[in-house]
């Protein structure tokens, strides 16, 4: 072959910006979703616009870190299943210490913006940080590692509503279960199309764990999602625009789930029903916005 027709390799900038996931914004949006969900519900519609920069930012920063630090751990892995095998480690694109440097600069700029933050949710910003660099092991020694990842997740929830009121109270905590079984069902969707390959590897995923009953598992996980967003709808008083949104998520994840289980579903859905979700994330938040004032 000659060499003109061999692909040329990605420039050094883009390599870290995949390293990093933000040429996949889809991924970044869905962790920026619950936080904008707890920021405006706290501030009761008007968050700080400072505050709001910070969260934004945060988000990207703290996604980015948890990409990289994931990436490191399953830099052996990688390359053996298919979807991973082109990142930028297990391509060999960017060294170890690369890496490694950029993971810390990540968790450095997030740390800079915890000037912005209370003690409550400084200690939260700390208290997240050993989930989000642990959550990779918990694929090689958990059966249901995507609960530590809604875990990390959660965090999204709890530091944002510290942020702006100083405290966490019942709609707090129902909104953080809430996001804790939804990231639940989404990410096993995301995890049903490397089934076969964590099972080659010997990794775990919920996927593998609920087996055929992934569809009937990844349903009522939606279904515990909508009666805790519920939950918070009564206890926080929100006016009709939010049970709208609310209403047109159910019909989404009843539809959701009802795909999951048709035989063989095409390998297509599973994107489709990830890209779904975060574009639902964003509805539920305006009806959550205009829910306030209502």
């Amino acid at each position: 072959m000659e060499t003109r027709d061999l692909p040329r390799p990605d420039p050094t900038w883009k390599a870290v910006l995949r390293l990093m996931r933000w040429d996949k914004p889809t991924g970044r949006l869905i962790l920026m979703v619950p936080a904008l969900w707890s920021l405006y519900l706290a501030a009761r519609g008007t968050p700080p616009v400072g505050l709001l920069g910070v969260i934004i930012v945060g988000s990207l920063v703290t996604s980015a870190a948890g990409c990289v630090v994931n990436d490191l751990w399953d830099r052996d892995i990688d390359p053996q299943v298919q979807r991973t095998k082109t990142r930028p480690l297990a391509a060999k694109a960017l060294s170890v210490r690369v890496a490694i440097a950029l993971a810390i600069l990540m968790f450095l700029c997030a740390y800079g913006l915890t000037f912005y933050l209370n003690p409550l949710s400084f200690a939260l910003c700390v208290a997240a940080v050993p989930v989000i660099v642990l959550y990779p092991l918990a694929k090689r020694v958990f059966p249901v590692p995507q609960l530590v990842l809604a875990i990390a997740w959660g965090f999204a929830v709890l530091i944002p509503w510290a942020a702006v009121t100083g405290t966490l109270e019942l709609a707090t905590w129902l909104l953080w279960a809430a996001v804790i079984v939804w990231t639940l069902g989404f990410d096993t969707v995301y995890a049903i199309p490397d089934r076969q390959f964590d099972q080659q590897l010997g990794i775990n995923s919920s996927a593998i764990f609920f087996g055929k009953r992934t569809p009937l598992a990844v349903t009522l996980f939606f279904v515990a999602t909508a009666v805790l967003l519920a939950a918070v709808g009564v206890v926080m008083a929100l006016g009709w625009p939010y049970w709208l949104a609310w209403v047109g998520a159910i019909a989404v994840w009843g539809r959701e789930g009802y795909l999951l289980s048709l035989y063989n579903p095409p390998p297509s859905l599973y994107g489709k029903i990830f890209r779904q979700n975060v574009l639902l994330g964003f509805i539920l938040l305006a009806g959550m916005i205009l829910g306030c004032f209502v």
